[in-house]
Protein backbone atom coordinates (compact mmCIF):
# COMPACT_ATOMS: atom_id res chain seq x y z
CA UNK A 1 0.00 0.00 0.00
CA UNK A 2 1.55 3.48 -1.35
CA UNK A 3 1.49 6.06 1.66
CA UNK A 4 2.54 9.66 1.58
CA UNK A 5 5.68 10.61 4.09
CA UNK A 6 5.09 11.62 7.20
CA UNK A 7 3.45 15.37 7.02
CA UNK A 8 2.33 17.77 10.07
CA UNK A 9 -1.24 18.64 9.51
CA UNK A 10 -3.04 22.25 10.22
CA UNK A 11 -6.85 23.33 9.76
CA UNK A 12 -7.22 27.32 9.37
CA UNK A 13 -10.38 28.94 9.37
CA UNK A 14 -9.51 32.09 7.64
CA UNK A 15 -7.96 33.28 4.36
CA UNK A 16 -5.52 35.25 6.53
CA UNK A 17 -4.44 32.47 9.00
CA UNK A 18 -3.77 30.53 5.91
CA UNK A 19 -1.20 33.61 4.38
CA UNK A 20 0.27 33.93 7.77
CA UNK A 21 1.12 30.20 7.99
CA UNK A 22 2.42 29.69 4.77
CA UNK A 23 4.29 32.59 5.29
CA UNK A 24 6.00 30.88 8.38
CA UNK A 25 6.49 27.84 6.66
CA UNK A 26 7.44 28.73 3.54
CA UNK A 27 8.10 25.43 0.53
CA UNK A 28 7.74 22.81 3.18
CA UNK A 29 3.60 23.67 3.49
CA UNK A 30 1.20 22.67 0.72
CA UNK A 31 -2.72 23.88 0.91
CA UNK A 32 -5.30 20.92 0.40
CA UNK A 33 -8.77 21.71 -0.30
CA UNK A 34 -10.62 18.68 -2.21
CA UNK A 35 -6.72 17.12 -2.23
CA UNK A 36 -7.94 14.64 -5.37
CA UNK A 37 -4.79 15.81 -7.29
CA UNK A 38 -2.19 16.32 -4.36
CA UNK A 39 -2.96 13.50 -2.16
CA UNK A 40 -2.36 10.68 -5.27
CA UNK A 41 1.08 12.91 -5.82
CA UNK A 42 2.09 12.56 -2.23
CA UNK A 43 1.23 8.89 -1.88
CA UNK A 44 3.51 7.80 -5.16
CA UNK A 45 6.47 10.09 -3.69
CA UNK A 46 5.80 12.86 -6.43
CA UNK A 47 5.12 15.40 -4.04
CA UNK A 48 6.23 15.70 -0.45
CA UNK A 49 5.81 18.60 2.01
CA UNK A 50 5.91 18.90 5.84
CA UNK A 51 2.77 20.43 6.51
CA UNK A 52 -0.37 20.06 4.81
CA UNK A 53 -3.02 23.24 5.57
CA UNK A 54 -6.63 22.51 5.04
CA UNK A 55 -8.58 25.17 3.71
CA UNK A 56 -11.74 23.35 3.56
CA UNK A 57 -13.40 25.71 5.93
CA UNK A 58 -13.03 28.65 3.65
CA UNK A 59 -15.63 27.73 1.37
CA UNK A 60 -18.00 30.34 3.34
CA UNK A 61 -15.50 33.47 2.54
CA UNK A 62 -13.97 32.10 -1.21
CA UNK A 63 -17.18 29.96 -2.32
CA UNK A 64 -18.90 32.06 -4.45
CA UNK A 65 -20.23 33.53 -8.16
CA UNK A 66 -21.08 36.64 -7.99
CA UNK A 67 -22.22 38.64 -11.29
CA UNK A 68 -21.01 42.12 -11.46
CA UNK A 69 -20.99 45.28 -14.55
CA UNK A 70 -18.76 43.77 -16.78
CA UNK A 71 -17.47 40.62 -15.24
CA UNK A 72 -17.64 37.69 -12.96
CA UNK A 73 -15.82 36.99 -9.84
CA UNK A 74 -15.86 33.17 -8.36
CA UNK A 75 -14.19 32.13 -5.58
CA UNK A 76 -11.34 29.65 -5.49
CA UNK A 77 -12.92 27.46 -3.61
CA UNK A 78 -15.89 27.22 -5.52
CA UNK A 79 -16.65 23.35 -6.03
CA UNK A 80 -16.76 21.94 -9.09
CA UNK A 81 -20.66 20.67 -8.34
CA UNK A 82 -21.20 25.01 -7.87
CA UNK A 83 -19.52 25.54 -10.98
CA UNK A 84 -21.49 23.28 -12.94
CA UNK A 85 -24.87 23.78 -11.28
CA UNK A 86 -24.73 27.75 -11.18
CA UNK A 87 -27.67 29.11 -13.42
CA UNK A 88 -25.44 32.51 -13.69
CA UNK A 89 -22.50 30.69 -15.07
CA UNK A 90 -24.61 28.66 -17.39
CA UNK A 91 -26.03 31.60 -18.94
CA UNK A 92 -22.91 33.84 -19.09
CA UNK A 93 -20.28 31.03 -19.58
CA UNK A 94 -21.73 27.96 -20.93
CA UNK A 95 -18.06 26.71 -21.65
CA UNK A 96 -18.31 25.85 -18.02
CA UNK A 97 -21.02 23.65 -18.01
CA UNK A 98 -19.58 21.46 -20.65
CA UNK A 99 -16.52 21.30 -19.03
CA UNK A 100 -17.54 20.68 -15.43
CA UNK A 101 -19.92 17.78 -17.10
CA UNK A 102 -17.07 15.75 -18.01
CA UNK A 103 -14.37 16.05 -14.93
CA UNK A 104 -13.96 13.48 -12.88
CA UNK A 105 -16.67 12.04 -11.41
CA UNK A 106 -19.84 13.06 -8.63
CA UNK A 107 -17.09 12.56 -5.85
CA UNK A 108 -14.28 14.54 -7.04
CA UNK A 109 -16.99 17.11 -8.47
CA UNK A 110 -18.31 17.36 -4.75
CA UNK A 111 -15.28 18.36 -2.47
CA UNK A 112 -12.96 19.48 -5.50
CA UNK A 113 -12.22 23.38 -6.36
CA UNK A 114 -11.76 25.59 -8.99
CA UNK A 115 -8.58 27.12 -7.06
CA UNK A 116 -7.35 23.84 -6.43
CA UNK A 117 -7.57 22.83 -10.06
CA UNK A 118 -5.60 25.79 -11.34
CA UNK A 119 -2.89 25.80 -8.40
CA UNK A 120 -1.93 21.78 -9.67
CA UNK A 121 -1.25 23.45 -13.08
CA UNK A 122 -1.79 20.27 -14.51
CA UNK A 123 -1.20 20.24 -18.21
CA UNK A 124 -4.01 18.40 -18.97
CA UNK A 125 -6.60 19.57 -16.57
CA UNK A 126 -10.02 21.23 -18.28
CA UNK A 127 -10.92 24.33 -15.77
CA UNK A 128 -7.40 25.88 -16.97
CA UNK A 129 -8.13 25.93 -20.42
CA UNK A 130 -11.45 26.88 -19.74
CA UNK A 131 -10.22 30.16 -17.70
CA UNK A 132 -7.51 30.40 -20.70
CA UNK A 133 -10.61 30.84 -23.19
CA UNK A 134 -12.78 33.16 -20.73
CA UNK A 135 -9.29 35.64 -20.72
CA UNK A 136 -9.26 35.34 -17.06
CA UNK A 137 -7.41 36.85 -14.14
CA UNK A 138 -6.38 35.21 -11.12
CA UNK A 139 -6.30 37.17 -7.39
CA UNK A 140 -3.42 35.88 -5.41
CA UNK A 141 -3.47 37.10 -1.48
CA UNK A 142 0.10 37.47 0.33
CA UNK A 143 1.15 39.46 3.51
CA UNK A 144 1.49 42.30 1.36
CA UNK A 145 -2.10 42.43 -0.37
CA UNK A 146 -3.50 41.19 -3.05
CA UNK A 147 -2.33 41.35 -6.88
CA UNK A 148 -3.39 40.16 -10.54
CA UNK A 149 -1.95 38.08 -13.28
CA UNK A 150 -3.83 36.99 -15.87
CA UNK A 151 -4.57 33.28 -16.67
CA UNK A 152 -2.12 33.42 -19.45
CA UNK A 153 0.94 34.14 -16.76
CA UNK A 154 -0.38 31.93 -13.71
CA UNK A 155 0.66 28.53 -15.54
CA UNK A 156 4.62 29.27 -15.27
CA UNK A 157 5.77 25.12 -16.07
CA UNK A 158 3.60 21.87 -15.48
CA UNK A 159 2.74 21.94 -11.88
CA UNK A 160 4.37 25.51 -11.63
CA UNK A 161 2.05 28.36 -11.12
CA UNK A 162 2.89 32.17 -10.46
CA UNK A 163 1.52 31.56 -6.79
CA UNK A 164 4.62 32.39 -4.08
CA UNK A 165 5.43 30.15 -0.90
CA UNK A 166 3.58 32.67 1.38
CA UNK A 167 0.34 33.22 -0.94
CA UNK A 168 -3.22 31.99 -2.13
CA UNK A 169 -5.00 31.94 -4.69
CA UNK A 170 -8.46 33.53 -3.45
CA UNK A 171 -9.82 34.93 -6.79
CA UNK A 172 -10.84 34.42 -10.53
CA UNK A 173 -12.57 36.82 -12.45
CA UNK A 174 -13.87 36.71 -16.10
CA UNK A 175 -15.05 39.67 -18.17
CA UNK A 176 -18.74 39.88 -19.48
CA UNK A 177 -18.29 40.96 -23.27
CA UNK A 178 -22.25 41.22 -25.18
CA UNK A 179 -23.34 38.99 -27.99
CA UNK A 180 -20.82 35.90 -27.15
CA UNK A 181 -21.13 32.24 -25.86
CA UNK A 182 -18.63 29.75 -25.29
CA UNK A 183 -18.15 25.62 -25.59
CA UNK A 184 -16.05 22.90 -24.46
CA UNK A 185 -14.80 19.96 -26.48
CA UNK A 186 -12.68 17.06 -24.86
CA UNK A 187 -11.63 13.22 -25.91
CA UNK A 188 -11.17 11.22 -23.29
CA UNK A 189 -10.12 6.99 -23.24
CA UNK A 190 -13.01 6.64 -20.37
CA UNK A 191 -15.39 8.55 -18.88
CA UNK A 192 -13.68 11.17 -15.94
CA UNK A 193 -10.21 10.60 -17.34
CA UNK A 194 -7.39 13.26 -17.99
CA UNK A 195 -8.08 14.91 -21.46
CA UNK A 196 -6.27 13.01 -24.50
CA UNK A 197 -6.96 16.79 -25.62
CA UNK A 198 -9.51 19.21 -25.04
CA UNK A 199 -10.45 22.65 -26.71
CA UNK A 200 -12.51 25.29 -25.26
CA UNK A 201 -13.72 27.88 -27.75
CA UNK A 202 -15.62 31.76 -26.86
CA UNK A 203 -16.74 33.62 -30.27
CA UNK A 204 -18.36 37.27 -30.23
CA UNK A 205 -20.15 38.77 -32.91
CA UNK A 206 -20.75 42.77 -33.93
CA UNK A 207 -23.91 43.43 -34.74
CA UNK A 208 -24.17 41.88 -38.95
CA UNK A 209 -23.01 38.64 -38.03
CA UNK A 210 -19.45 38.86 -38.23
CA UNK A 211 -16.94 37.66 -35.67
CA UNK A 212 -15.72 40.79 -33.27
CA UNK A 213 -13.35 38.45 -31.56
CA UNK A 214 -12.61 34.43 -30.74
CA UNK A 215 -10.62 32.93 -28.09
CA UNK A 216 -9.30 29.50 -27.90
CA UNK A 217 -7.56 27.21 -25.34
CA UNK A 218 -6.29 23.61 -25.51
CA UNK A 219 -5.14 21.43 -22.61
CA UNK A 220 -3.00 18.32 -23.03
CA UNK A 221 -1.33 19.62 -26.22
CA UNK A 222 2.01 20.95 -24.43
CA UNK A 223 3.52 22.00 -21.05
CA UNK A 224 0.74 24.27 -19.96
CA UNK A 225 -2.52 24.87 -21.07
CA UNK A 226 -2.40 27.68 -23.60
CA UNK A 227 -4.55 29.99 -25.76
CA UNK A 228 -3.64 30.11 -29.38
CA UNK A 229 -2.27 33.40 -30.95
CA UNK A 230 -3.25 34.28 -33.88
CA UNK A 231 -7.08 33.11 -33.62
CA UNK A 232 -8.47 36.55 -33.03
CA UNK A 233 -7.05 37.98 -35.34
CA UNK A 234 -7.94 35.39 -38.20
CA UNK A 235 -11.39 35.47 -37.39
CA UNK A 236 -12.01 38.82 -36.57
CA UNK A 237 -14.14 40.82 -39.20
CA UNK A 238 -15.25 37.63 -41.14
CA UNK A 239 -18.77 35.91 -41.24
CA UNK A 240 -18.20 32.64 -39.03
CA UNK A 241 -17.94 30.24 -41.39
CA UNK A 242 -17.04 26.42 -41.97
CA UNK A 243 -13.73 27.51 -43.97
CA UNK A 244 -13.26 30.29 -41.12
CA UNK A 245 -13.09 27.47 -38.61
CA UNK A 246 -11.12 24.89 -39.96
CA UNK A 247 -8.67 27.52 -40.48
CA UNK A 248 -8.65 28.29 -37.30
CA UNK A 249 -8.34 24.58 -36.51
CA UNK A 250 -5.15 24.80 -38.18
CA UNK A 251 -3.72 27.15 -36.42
CA UNK A 252 -4.29 25.45 -32.86
CA UNK A 253 -2.82 22.06 -34.79
CA UNK A 254 0.00 24.20 -35.48
CA UNK A 255 0.56 25.95 -32.60
CA UNK A 256 0.38 22.94 -29.87
CA UNK A 257 3.21 20.98 -29.24
CA UNK A 258 1.78 17.71 -27.85
CA UNK A 259 4.02 14.64 -26.95
CA UNK A 260 3.55 10.69 -27.78
CA UNK A 261 2.42 8.72 -24.75
CA UNK A 262 -0.35 5.99 -23.73
CA UNK A 263 -2.66 8.10 -24.66
CA UNK A 264 -1.79 8.54 -28.15
CA UNK A 265 0.98 9.86 -30.69
CA UNK A 266 1.66 13.41 -31.33
CA UNK A 267 0.15 13.48 -35.04
CA UNK A 268 -3.29 11.88 -33.42
CA UNK A 269 -3.10 14.90 -30.43
CA UNK A 270 -2.39 17.62 -33.38
CA UNK A 271 -5.42 16.11 -35.48
CA UNK A 272 -7.86 16.50 -32.43
CA UNK A 273 -6.27 19.51 -31.33
CA UNK A 274 -7.80 20.85 -34.92
CA UNK A 275 -10.71 18.91 -34.68
CA UNK A 276 -11.93 19.66 -31.07
CA UNK A 277 -11.26 23.84 -32.16
CA UNK A 278 -13.22 23.85 -35.38
CA UNK A 279 -16.16 21.78 -32.97
CA UNK A 280 -16.01 24.17 -30.44
CA UNK A 281 -16.18 27.46 -32.05
CA UNK A 282 -18.98 26.10 -34.14
CA UNK A 283 -21.02 25.34 -31.28
CA UNK A 284 -19.89 28.29 -29.67
CA UNK A 285 -21.88 30.39 -32.57
CA UNK A 286 -24.65 28.09 -32.64
CA UNK A 287 -25.29 29.13 -29.13
CA UNK A 288 -25.48 33.26 -30.25
CA UNK A 289 -27.94 32.53 -32.49
CA UNK A 290 -30.08 29.97 -30.38
CA UNK A 291 -29.92 32.79 -27.87
CA UNK A 292 -31.24 35.18 -30.09
CA UNK A 293 -28.51 37.49 -29.76
CA UNK A 294 -26.19 38.34 -33.20
CA UNK A 295 -26.97 36.80 -36.61
CA UNK A 296 -29.89 33.81 -35.67
CA UNK A 297 -28.79 30.53 -38.05
CA UNK A 298 -24.79 32.45 -37.68
CA UNK A 299 -23.11 29.63 -39.35
CA UNK A 300 -22.46 29.44 -42.91
CA UNK A 301 -20.80 27.13 -45.22
CA UNK A 302 -21.23 23.71 -46.43
CA UNK A 303 -20.29 20.71 -44.23
CA UNK A 304 -19.39 20.10 -40.57
CA UNK A 305 -21.31 18.27 -37.63
CA UNK A 306 -24.68 20.33 -36.12
CA UNK A 307 -24.42 21.52 -32.71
Amino acid sequence: MQVPAPFEYQRVSSVGEAVGLLDSLGDTARLVAGGHSLIPMMKLRLANFEYLIDINELHGELGYVVTEPGRMRIGAMTRHRELLESAELAAAFPVFGDAESVIADPAVRNRGTLGGSLCQADPSEDLSAVCTTLDASCVIRGREGERVVSMEDFHRGPYETAVGDAEMLTEVRFPIRPNGSSAFEKVERRAGDWAVVSAGAAVWLDGDGAVADARVGLAAVGPNTAGIPGIGEELRGKAPTEELFARAGDLAAEACDPVTDRRGSAEYKRHLAKELTVRALRRSVARIGASGAGTPGAVQGTGGEGA
